[in-house]
């Protein structure tokens, strides 16, 4: 028997224990960030009355089915172009009490089936869409270009579409698909538009998700056609917290969110680099993912919490057969996640409504207000709201993050340069396992008066670890995880 297979016989037999890999020993636990009363404050006053109200206004404009902006012979105050002109008028108002803070836009085209789009088959005729966004700027010059964005989507259908596209007749009420995503985006403008940001925040509702995420797509092209500096966006779609009657399956203390793994705009070459370094699992979107997470740590799972609520991630970009506004922004290379209830019932999701006779066992059929927990709603409003929030807060994504990789060696030198805008008041150098989920390690390095390169070695492999960098701001706010 070898010396050393000896020396490992010995060990395990007499108990010994084994020595500490090199990144966990003299390591910090990554642990929650600390919380910023001003942001706890701003929760508060997101309210399920509020949302309550929000979505019976919406399930009240009958129908919100994109293709109803071309009818002429809908009931005054009923179809799309009604529900546009409510939602703009809900952000001008919430302006008006911030003293004119939000810019309120429309982004208004025609979606035209003879351009031979992916979506053309379910636009039977040139159809116009209107988006509604408002812009809450940053404060610092430095900084405001850098943007946040939450969405939902507020066109609505029912089964008779799925039949016939161009039937845009009968009731379609949808309050969970997505009256209660539109919900949370006007209670975030509600929440944060009382507050001063550096960054940027953009609150949106768009249309034309169910012909074919006709409304985001556009959206996210006149994102990157005028070079929106947009780092996280957030979409909440179906996030009612479905309260059918017998269902013990739902859980009301998690929202799952989606991301995606490999980038939809990863180049050929990006692919195979993140093929090659084992980063699958670390696009920008998952970091987006990651930071939720800590979020709900900080905000609603900390000792003492009387309402816990987490973020369940899920990692692959949104679920079977199904697809998301998301999912737009990520095709234009932004990093974009996708928020849902725990457990979907489809008889409330494009169904026409069909509610049995009295003693009938038949289940009640549509997308009813019935159906929504505007508590859980409300919940999931405020994690969005306190992300938002944090990464308005937070410095701007550390520049150029590299590993040296000169020769082969047991440590491991990154370096970096400061975000455009300055705010930085340390960096988090963080690690983990490669099949860890979350960073597992930290190490706190101090921002230097210089604006060149930072530079850190550390006697830690980069063969056993994923390294990432993120800046942190004096109050504590982190920003997004880039990873080398």
């Amino acid at each position: 028997m070898k010396v050393t297979q000896v020396a490992l016989h010995c060990a395990l037999a007499c108990g010994i224990a084994s020595a500490q890999p090199d990144y966990a020993l003299h390591a910090t636990p990554v642990g929650p960030a600390p919380v910023d009363p001003a942001i706890a404050r701003a929760l508060t006053t997101i309210k399920p009355q509020q949302i309550q109200q929000t979505i019976k206004t919406l399930v009240g404009f009958g129908t919100r089915n994109t293709l109803s902006s071309m009818d002429t012979n809908l009931p005054p105050g009923q179809g799309i172009n009604a529900a546009a002109d409510w939602i703009v008028a809900q952000y001008d108002a919430i302006s008006r009490e911030c003293g004119g803070c939000l810019e309120v836009k429309r982004d208004t085209f025609t979606a035209d089936p003879a351009s031979g789009a992916r979506w053309a088959r379910r636009v039977p005729k040139p159809t116009q869409i209107t988006n509604v966004y408002a812009i809450q700027r940053g404060t610092d010059p430095a900084q405001a270009r850098r943007m946040v964005l939450v969405t939902g989507h507020y066109d609505s259908i029912n089964s008779n579409v799925r039949k016939n596209w161009a039937d845009t007749s009968g009731a379609a009420p949808g309050a969970n698909d997505d009256a209660s995503g539109v919900a949370v985006s006007l209670e975030c403008a509600r929440a944060l538009s009382r507050m001063k940001f550096p960054g940027t925040i953009v609150f949106v509702a768009v249309a034309g998700e169910e012909q074919g995420l006709v409304g985001s797509e556009h959206l996210a092209k006149l994102a990157k056609d005028e070079g929106w500096d947009l780092e996280a966006v957030l979409n909440n779609d179906i996030v009612g917290g479905n309260t059918t009657p017998g269902d013990t399956l739902q859980l009301k203390d998690r929202v799952r969110v989606f991301s995606e793994g490999v980038p939809q705009a990863a180049t050929p070459e990006e692919a195979r680099q993140i093929r090659d370094l084992g980063k699958e699992n670390d696009s920008p979107s998952r970091e987006l993912a990651r930071a939720i997470t800590e979020t709900a740590h900080t905000y609603f799972s900390h000792p003492g919490s009387t309402k816990p609520f987490t973020a369940f991630l899920v990692d692959r970009p949104d679920r079977y057969l199904r697809g998301g506004d998301h999912s737009s922004f990520n095709h234009e290379g932004f990093a974009a996640v996708r928020f849902t209830e725990w457990r979907e019932d489809y008889n409330h999701q494009h169904q026409n409504v069909v509610k049995p006779a009295g003693g009938s066992d038949a289940p009640v059929m549509g997308d009813l207000i019935e159906f929504v927990d505007f508590n859980y709603v409300a919940q999931v409003a405020r994690l969005n709201a306190a992300t938002l929030a944090t990464l308005a807060s937070a410095p701007g994504k550390p520049q150029k993050v590299t590993i040296v990789n000169k020769m082969t060696e047991n440590g491991s030198t990154l370096t970096w340069e400061p975000p455009a805008g300055g705010g930085v008041a340390h960096y988090d150098v963080l690690w983990r396992e490669t099949t860890a989920s979350n960073w597992q390690y930290v190490k706190r390095v101090a921002a230097t008066e210089a604006n060149g390169e930072v530079t850190v070695s550390l006697p830690i492999s980069k063969d056993n670890v994923i390294f990432g960098v993120r800046t942190v701001d004096a109050k504590g706010h982190r920003g997004l995880v880039v990873v080398p």
